[in-house]
């Protein structure tokens, strides 16, 4: 039996419950642009403009899934970050905005994003499990999110962190694995994913010959090798337990 030797780790809904963040930061960064705007132009003596939170934002998030399936940009289909820059340049450039004005308030709006979206509260039992881990494994984080990986609250425990839209490669493409583990210098067979997707985090870890640790409700589905279910991330140890046990 191979030796496990490094582990990686999803972060949202994996070490943290990231449905309300999302709310609050996809709410909040489009307010902030249209109050910050709003207060802008009328200091300039210039009318507002016709966007309000509700139809405003509806309208951003399809150019953003417009974005999304283009042909020409195929690649920046996982990079959340560019694609929500480019559909509020759009956008705001389809209100009158001058190139350059838009270009600056995009910016500005998802500087508010990721002030917003670095808000995470880790499980309680995150902290400790990952202390404890580190002294016998080397950690890695591997994200399709667009979260700061270095300003994010855990990330002290992650001297290797992928970020895998900006690689161009967003899981369950195997190369943000690949990446993590070369930078590990571990083998897959010596190395475990820990993640809530079943498509995004676990097939592809176990195709590549990791084992891989399931967040998930239970089921009864028989499970495949080297795979393991999880209702939480606290469960964690004892599936290291059962695998130290088979050595």
């Amino acid at each position: 039996m191979t030796v496990l030797k490094a582990i990686t780790f999803d972060l949202d809904d994996t070490l943290w419950d990231n449905h309300g963040v999302m709310l609050r930061t996809e709410e909040g960064h489009y307010r902030w642009l249209l109050d910050a705007l709003r207060a802008w132009r009328t200091a300039r003596q210039e009318p507002a403009l016709a966007l309000d939170p509700v139809n405003g934002g509806q309208d951003y998030l399809q150019r953003r899934l417009q974005l999304a399936k283009a042909k020409d940009v195929p690649e920046r289909r996982g990079d959340f970050t560019w694609l929500r820059l480019r559909a509020l340049e759009a956008q705001l450039e389809a209100q009158g905005l001058t190139r350059s004005g838009a270009l600056l308030w995009a910016a500005a709006a998802m500087n508010e994003f990721h002030r917003l979206r670095i808000q995470v509260t880790p499980h309680p039992e995150a902290t400790g499990l990952l202390t404890a881990l580190a002294e016998r494994y080397q950690l890695a984080a591997i994200t399709n999110g667009n979260i700061h990986l270095a300003r994010q609250p855990l990330a002290a425990h992650f001297p290797v962190a992928i970020a895998a839209g900006e690689l161009l490669a967003p899981k369950p493409d195997p190369t943000p694995f690949l990446t993590a583990l070369a930078r590990l210098n571990v083998a897959p067979e010596c190395a475990m994913h820990v993640g809530d997707s079943w498509e995004e985090d676990i097939l592809p870890a176990q195709q590549l010959g990791m084992h891989a640790v399931w967040i998930a409700a239970a089921g009864d589905e028989v499970l495949p090798p080297r795979v393991h279910r999880i209702a939480h991330i606290k469960e964690l140890p004892s599936v290291l337990k059962l695998l130290e046990n088979e050595v």
